[in-house]
């Protein structure tokens, strides 16, 4: 399914935990380890956030529009500018092919949308269901988003992004597709291991029947054999002890997203694994969704993360803290601030 900027957007209340912005100062008297703010490249695009124009303007110079959601003291904002856009193939690209916009997830500054409805950056984000950064939506010529990279992807992934959207392939399918029709060829490479998740429910899944009395949420992590970005994930940050004291307060359950073998999903439905992974629209490696005891997803991760947000996200579901918070980085922000206090600063990126 293709995320579309609201023909009618909504201006929903902000919950209170979203009505004031991330404070950087704070976080910094608390001794908090992380890169701080980062300036945006001098060529991403000036604007006066009327999406309209902006969208008119692109199409005009033969481009196509980036929404780049990000947020003061996010080491992977820093990752994406520094280690992505350091390299000069992928900013001649960008450059070429995009204008980019940066906006903040917690500001104030006034966005106008496709339909002229006006909102502030920070509503905008939230109606938008925009929970990590760096999150780039990438738009069409009629303000649809044909790519949503809900985090950060190394530089080789996300130069496919850019080619996917640049020649305009969301035509002929999905970007999971195109990239695995790229693998097939070659021309998208990882190192070639398999992965096992401790303690996971057998194959093949029979995610309802398996789970009819239990009383923990689910969480399923699709990985595919071929994936270097799987490697830090199981072989070091799944094997923290902090995490794994974590993930027992949880199901688990394994699954690659290009398998064809039969599954029973959460909701009791049946089908192939690569079936269920087209359904959820997983496109990233490893992406780790999560479901309640009713079988229904409640929140999921689907970019590069270090331990530190890994282990946010499990405890974020575990807690049941997605029902009273739901925005992610509010939740990760006070957990910060309480382990400073408790004298344990937080390494970001560790």
């Amino acid at each position: 399914m293709k995320y579309i900027l609201p023909i009618t957007l909504a201006l929903l209340a902000v919950s209170a935990y979203a009505a004031e912005p991330a404070a950087a100062p704070t976080q910094l008297e608390a001794g908090l380890v992380n890169p701080g703010a980062i300036d945006k490249p001098a060529w991403f695009k000036e604007s006066f956030l009327d999406l309209r124009d902006d969208i008119k303007e692109a199409s005009a110079a033969n481009k196509r529009l980036v929404l780049y959601f990000y947020q003061d003291g996010c080491p992977y904002c820093a990752k994406l500018i520094q280690d992505n856009f350091g390299k000069q193939s992928i900013t001649d690209k960008t450059q070429k092919n995009f204008d980019v916009i940066a906006i903040n997830m917690w500001g104030d500054r006034s966005v106008t949308a496709v339909d002229g409805k006006e909102t502030t950056e920070k509503v905008f984000a939230t109606d938008l269901k925009v929970q990590y950064t760096p999150t780039m939506l990438f738009l069409d010529e009629t303000g649809t988003v044909v790519l949503r990279v809900n985090g950060y992807y190394a530089p080789e992934k996300f130069e496919l992004a850019l080619d996917f959207v640049s020649g305009k392939h969301e035509k002929n399918g999905s970007f999971k597709e195109y990239y695995s029709k790229l693998k097939a060829e070659g021309k998208a490479v990882n190192a070639d291991k398999t992965y096992t998740l401790p303690n996971a429910l057998p194959a093949p899944l029979r995610l309802q029947d398996a789970r009819k009395d239990s009383k923990r949420p689910l969480l399923v992590v699709f990985a595919q054999q071929e994936c270097d970005t799987c490697d830090e994930l199981y072989n070091d940050i799944l094997k923290r002890k902090e995490v794994a004291y974590s993930l027992s307060n949880l199901d688990l359950a394994q699954a690659n997203p290009d398998d064809t073998a039969n599954i029973q999903t959460p909701d009791g439905k049946e089908m192939t694994v690569a079936e269920w992974a087209k359904a959820l629209e997983i496109k990233y490696s490893p992406s780790l969704v999560f479901f309640d005891t009713a079988g229904k997803e409640v929140f999921r991760t689907e970019a590069y993360f270090k331990a530190f947000h890994t282990h946010g996200a499990l405890d974020y579901v575990t807690s049941s803290a997605y029902t009273w918070m739901p925005e992610f980085q509010r939740y990760l922000q006070h957990r910060r601030e309480a382990l400073a206090a408790h004298g344990f600063p937080a390494d970001l990126m560790e």
